[in-house]
């Protein structure tokens, strides 16, 4: 919120008074003394000319003579507010309402915010509310007062109960004498990308964490140039890059800001692309975030049928890769004022943003909002005082554990005009829990990694929920917002079926992330002495699961074993044994029936899919070969399995 007394208003309450009735107790400039309306009119001179010093002096002159000169004393007001003295501009505003609260109804918001601008917020709001109850038609001023008065009341009571805030510089690999600012940082927290400004060009610079410490950042060399790049934000794998840049020509660009993306290749990064008008439009569209699963993008645009100065939006992606028509994110987040820098945590339910609409300390303070069951999204909450202060906040990134922000500030022992620092984010504030997956996928026989596909979906509803590529190294990493539990499946060409299952319905932690291998076995050709080879070693179905005690099948197992069957059906060469086992519950007996059962219930299904029964055979095994020991609930799931295996 700013708010800019103009000495053009103070001249439009002179030049359209009286708008009420005189009253006796004061005089105005027709019927002051004739000595204090020559002074009056001298400091006239003097505010046209744009001399508000010398002006204040001539209205002081025409107030000795006439103190209750009503016209004198709220253009002195506007000369001090002017010149920033507020103290002084309050006094004068308060002279004048002391002699008419009515003359101009306008005085008490200028009296509001000179208080505001000394940290007066009760009595702000009191004179916020006065002029709002008189005022009719001037709907600009209207909405600036209810603004006034919806933050004075904040204000008043967030400097009374500040939260916990205590910035930690992110040093000196990070922060320098130039201007550092809009932080994004992966989702395990080893890579930094953030914006520095050096001699008027914006660029693109990355850190990694190196024993506890931020390394010297490096340019982004790939993505840079010498036209500015700014307000990015890097997926939570580390391999997409979404971005703003303006005043571009020749390349696709739209508006005079547009988003733009760059993905990181086993070369490096893409050329950077400007997102096509399905995004982009001809107006200002910039501060992009993509979500951990990659299926949508938020950003601020002020685009025609927004709300106000700058809208929060989001287009989600569409099978096939293309991007639906931008929504807006609606009343519940956006204002008739600006909303800027959207960041949608990993949990896929945090909204974090910058409002200079909603209520807090004024200018550009940070929020969060909850996604609510039914996709709408809570009203926005203050992240408080002193994290937000009456000067601007523009941007916050949250960590995947959700417990530290990072944000730029002006601080007294910052190294540059803007540096990056972290925070503990206050707790009522935390989005939640979020844990991530990094996994490694190798072959079976020389144990080089391989290119692969990962596929992540709902266990109970089979719905996607992201998909990934593994880097030159073999390595990806997703992120798993809790809650749900979760089914990985590899298919990978020439190679057997590959799954994994993360229940998070119970809890995930970030101090707890799953580092997972993943051993893909080749496929042997329809040679038939080269089947054998690839035989004894099993593959575990971690996503076939059946009713307790029962071969009954739970329908969630329907999408692993339709996986495996297409598998058999494109490779039909391949024949399977499929192996049942149990824990040790119960009696051994009991348990080795259910097993043969199990096995015998996946070969029925698969025959059910069209597999030939030649090619297909079910073995029980008990309890008797365990994986992990029956002395944990832990240890007994991981032993009641269902596998398969060449033969």
């Amino acid at each position: 919120m700013f708010f800019r007394f103009s000495l053009l208003i103070c001249l439009f309450f002179i030049i359209g008074m009286p708008l009420f009735a005189q009253k006796t107790r004061f005089v105005t400039k027709t019927t002051a003394p004739e000595k204090a309306q020559s002074a009056f009119n001298d400091g006239m001179n003097e505010l046209r000319g744009g001399s508000s010093n010398i002006a204040a002096g001539f209205f002081e002159r025409a107030l000795k003579i006439a103190p209750n000169f009503i016209d004198a004393h709220i253009l002195l007001g506007g000369c001090h507010y002017e010149m920033k003295d507020y103290a002084r501009a309050e006094i004068a505003f308060e002279n004048a309402i002391a002699l008419d609260s009515l003359y101009e109804i306008r005085t008490p918001f200028t009296l509001a915010i000179c208080e505001w601008q000394q940290d007066k917020f009760e009595e702000a709001a009191q004179h916020a509310a006065q002029y709002l109850r008189h005022e009719k038609t001037n709907e600009k001023l209207l909405n600036e007062a209810r603004l006034l008065l919806q933050n004075a009341k904040f204000a008043a009571v967030a400097i009374k109960n500040p939260v916990p805030f205590d910035p930690q510089t992110l040093g000196e690999g990070v922060n320098t004498a130039a201007e550092e600012y809009l932080p994004s940082l992966t989702a395990d927290g080893q890579t930094l990308i953030f914006t520095r400004m050096e001699f008027g060009d914006e660029n693109f610079y990355a850190s990694t964490l190196q024993n506890g410490k931020w390394s010297t950042a490096e340019a982004l060399m790939a993505i840079n140039t010498p036209q500015n790049e700014g307000a990015e934000h890097i997926s939570a794998d580390g391999t997409w890059l979404v971005f703003t840049a303006c005043d571009r020509r020749g390349d696709g660009s739209l508006g005079s800001c547009d988003i733009y993306w760059s993905q990181l290749k086993n070369s490096g990064w893409t050329s950077p692309q400007p997102f096509s008008n399905a995004i982009n439009s001809s107006s200002w569209d910039a501060q992009p975030c993509i979500s951990a699963d990659g299926k949508s993008l938020y950003f601020s645009s002020t685009r025609p049928g927004g709300k106000g100065g700058g809208d929060l939006y989001v287009t989600h992606r569409l099978p096939g890769g293309r991007w639906s028509k931008p929504e807006n994110l609606g009343d519940s987040i956006n204002t008739a004022f600006k909303e800027q820098t959207p960041f949608l945590h990993p949990d896929g339910q945090t909204l974090y943003f910058a409002s200079e609409g909603w209520p807090g300390m004024g200018n550009s303070d940070l929020f969060y909002s909850r996604r609510k069951p039914d996709g709408t999204w809570s009203k926005p909450q203050n992240l408080g005082y002193p994290i937000n202060t009456k000067g601007q906040e523009g941007a916050m990134f949250v960590s995947l554990d959700g417990r530290k922000g990072y944000y730029a500030a002006v601080r007294p022992e910052g190294k540059g005009r803007n540096d990056i620092y972290a925070f503990d984010l206050p707790e009522f504030a935390r989005p939640k829990p979020v844990t991530y997956a990094r996994i490694k996928v190798r072959d079976a026989a020389t144990g080089n990694p391989i290119p692969a596909k990962l596929e992540l979906s709902e266990v109970k509803t089979a719905k996607p929920y992201t998909t990934a590529n593994t880097r030159k190294d073999g390595t990806a990493l997703v992120c798993l917002p809790a809650g749900t539990e979760y089914a990985l499946r590899i298919n990978k060409d020439q190679y057997l079926l590959f799954s994994e299952n993360f229940n998070l319905t119970e809890n995930a932690s970030f101090d707890k992330p799953f580092e997972l291998e993943a051993v893909l076995q080749p496929i042997p050709d329809s040679t038939e002495s080269k089947i054998p080879a690839a035989a004894g070693q099993p593959v575990t179905l971690n996503n076939v699961f059946f009713e307790t005690g029962s071969a009954k099948l739970r329908p969630e197992s329907g999408a692993e074993l339709d996986e495996l069957a297409a598998l058999l059906q494109k490779n039909r060469h391949l024949r399977i044994q499929i192996n049942g086992h149990t824990d040790d519950v119960g009696e051994a007996a009991f348990n080795q029936r259910l097993s043969e059962q199990r096995a015998q219930t996946v070969l029925e299904y698969l025959s059910s899919k069209g597999v030939a029964a030649e090619r297909l055979r079910a073995k029980g095994f008990g309890e008797s070969k365990p994986i992990a020991a029956n002395t944990s609930e832990e240890g007994r799931s991981s032993n009641r399995r269902t596998e398969f295996e060449l033969w």
